[in-house]
């Protein structure tokens, strides 16, 4: 049997700690039943992944999968769930779109945001990989979730604009909604760089040309 620690490395983290015994261990199963299940994924492919493939792995029989899952495809449901909570998490307070108040603290904001991204979107490769360049092929609505979280994006990331216009520290002619959309397209194409080379010089080197963009190219004159 092949046994993947979630421990060792780990697709999500709980959000929440549970507080007893029995619900630490349900926690704990849930997330070796979606760290290995991805390690089937790339074994042999979405598709060609079973109930069967995922349970051997773990050494857990069929019915305790589903205690858990409905199926497979909502393991994929769950992992984007966790993700996006987490990047939530990341925009909160000092990182909110109206938080800034000077192009200074818009440049430390943006540090912040990029180095927190880096770290959820880089920190396993399977889950970009998946949602990157797999997903779109497992079925039409998971497509279409994914993108409704891209539009969802570019409208946070046209809200931190807009903000900047407002307040006079970003150029007032700057054309939030399609500069969003830049924006996000870049975020996207650093991630598919740092799967391909996960040399954090490269890396750091990649984050800070996307943030001088992020400043000098819409700051106000």
């Amino acid at each position: 049997m092949t046994h993947h620690s979630v421990c060792d490395n780990g697709i999500i983290t709980g959000v929440t700690k549970p507080s007893t015994r029995a619900e630490r261990r349900k926690a704990e199963l849930r997330r070796e039943i979606i760290d290995t299940a991805f390690v089937c994924f790339a074994e042999k492919g979405y598709h060609a992944t079973g109930i069967a493939d995922i349970a051997a792995h773990l050494g857990i029989g069929h019915g305790t999968f589903y205690r858990y899952f409905s199926n497979k495809r909502d393991i994929i449901d769950h992992v984007i769930d966790d993700l996006a909570t987490r990047i939530i998490e990341a925009l909160g307070t000092e990182n909110a779109p109206d938080a800034a108040t000077s192009l200074e603290e818009y440049r430390e904001q943006i540090d912040r945001i990029g180095t927190a991204l880096t770290h959820i979107l880089i920190e396993d490769r399977r889950v970009a990989q998946l949602l990157l360049f797999h997903a779109t092929g497992i079925d039409d609505e998971l497509t279409e979730r994914l993108y409704g979280l891209l539009d969802t994006a570019d409208t946070l990331t046209a809200g931190y604009l807009e903000h900047g216009v407002e307040l006079g520290y970003l150029r007032e002619d700057l054309d939030t909604l399609n500069t969003a959309r830049a924006v996000t397209g870049m975020l996207m194409a650093g991630v598919v760089h740092g799967l391909r080379d996960m040399d954090e010089t490269a890396i750091a080197a990649l984050n800070e040309a996307i943030r001088r963009l992020l400043i000098e190219g819409v700051r106000k004159p």
